[in-house]
């Protein structure tokens, strides 16, 4: 087994008008290393295209998962939409990547843009095979895996974008190249490249989208585990087991909360470094330990991370603020929403006596719904949890 992994995100906006988004992206796992993903686009907008490409995207999603042949499901798919009473047809156009053990990916389009990918921070003209299912022209492509390597699957909402407003005839496939090409020299996450093409695609449009338009970006990385330290131990005499355990791991350390950072600094016999430099006004400052990769405050930092999930996953439109800024719940995002693939919480079960106060709005249970609603936000945005509690 490698040691790579995928980076998945998505972002859509509706067409003009529209509640309803007549793209759909699906993601199945299949195990630990293989995931199905499928970008479906419905014809026409509004409720019926949006019932169209769920559909098509879960059966297909499903079906491939199983191990069903691509024949089987693109008939089933034939099969099972309704006909089109005005243009007499019944589907809703997809694109497929399968990854198979994070070693080789399967690349299906039928009718929607052609994938990009980029290899090297260049465009890579990867090889297709055309094939014809129930008189459907489909492209396969068999591609073997490397790292860094970036995959742009989209509907056609994306090379439409700006007909008759910013271009006569939309912005075609080499224009998107052109305008994605410079960002993959940057750790951009799968979620931020999907939000920053999908956003220019709005603009383009002149923000009232003519037709739904979604980005989905896949990204080949390096596993990187992250382990985060949340408060101190609920017995003192596991306070050396926990800091031992915690070290140990590889990767980058994270701790939170103000006595737990002096325990970890105890244990290493170091000094904690305090600032009073406020580089948000609602995030107390950050402190330092040498050996320790960043040491914050802790219940209120936290919740600000949790926030700034909870955006991530819907639009991303916080990340302007937490891709940038040095204050603790930023530093905190970027490590765990962009650089970790693996995080490991080591949880204290300890309660705090100055939280008690019925005057403040911390307790005990909002610290413990912290975790569990954080490493429900980092599994959906794909990574790896594991929480320990001491």
């Amino acid at each position: 087994m490698n040691n790579l992994c995928a980076d998945i995100g998505y972002k859509s906006v509706n067409h003009y008008g529209e509640q309803l988004c007549g793209d759909h992206v699906d993601i199945v796992e299949q195990g630990e290393n293989s995931t199905v993903i499928v970008l479906a686009d419905g014809l026409g907008s509004g409720v019926k295209a949006s019932i169209l490409s769920t559909l098509t995207s879960k059966i297909i999603s499903t079906m491939m998962a199983e191990g069903i042949a691509l024949e089987e499901c693109v008939s089933t798919i034939a099969a099972t939409l309704p006909i089109c009473s005005v243009r007499g047809v019944a589907y809703s156009t997809f694109t497929i990547i399968h990854l198979i053990d994070n070693e080789m990916a399967e690349v299906i389009q039928y009718d929607n843009p052609h994938v990009i990918l980029f290899r090297d921070n260049e465009n890579y003209d990867y090889p297709k095979a055309e094939m014809n299912i129930d008189g459907k022209k489909v492209y396969k492509s068999v591609i073997k895996l490397q790292e860094n390597d970036t995959f742009v699957a989209m509907s056609d909402g994306c090379p439409h974008a700006g007909i008759g407003i910013a271009y006569n005839f939309g912005w075609n496939r080499d224009d998107i190249i052109e305008f994605l090409q410079p960002l993959t020299f940057n750790d951009f996450t799968a979620k931020t490249l999907a939000t920053i093409l999908v956003d220019e695609c709005f603009k383009l449009y002149g923000e009232k989208p003519g037709d739904d338009a979604t980005a989905c970006v896949v990204k080949i990385r390096r596993r990187a585990p992250v382990n985060m330290l949340f408060g101190p131990p609920s017995n003192r005499d596991d306070a050396n087991r926990m800091m031992s355990l915690f070290f140990s791991k590889e990767g980058k350390h994270i701790i939170c909360g103000g006595t737990t950072s002096s325990i970890a600094a105890k244990f290493l016999h170091k000094k904690v470094k305090a600032s009073l430099k406020f580089e948000s006004a609602d995030v107390p400052p950050i402190a330092e330990i040498e050996g320790v990769d960043l040491v914050t405050e802790g219940v209120i930092t936290v919740s600000k991370v949790l926030e700034y999930a909870k955006d991530y996953l819907k639009d991303n439109e916080s990340y302007t603020h937490w891709g940038y800024k040095r204050d603790g719940a930023s530093l905190i995002c970027r490590l765990l929403f962009e650089e970790a693939t693996d995080i490991n919480f080591f949880v204290g079960r300890a309660i705090n006596p100055a939280h008690q106060n019925p005057d403040l709005p911390i307790n005990f249970s909002i610290k413990m719904n912290l975790v569990e609603e954080l490493s429900k936000c980092l599994k959906e945005m794909g990574k790896r949890i594991k929480v320990s509690y001491f």
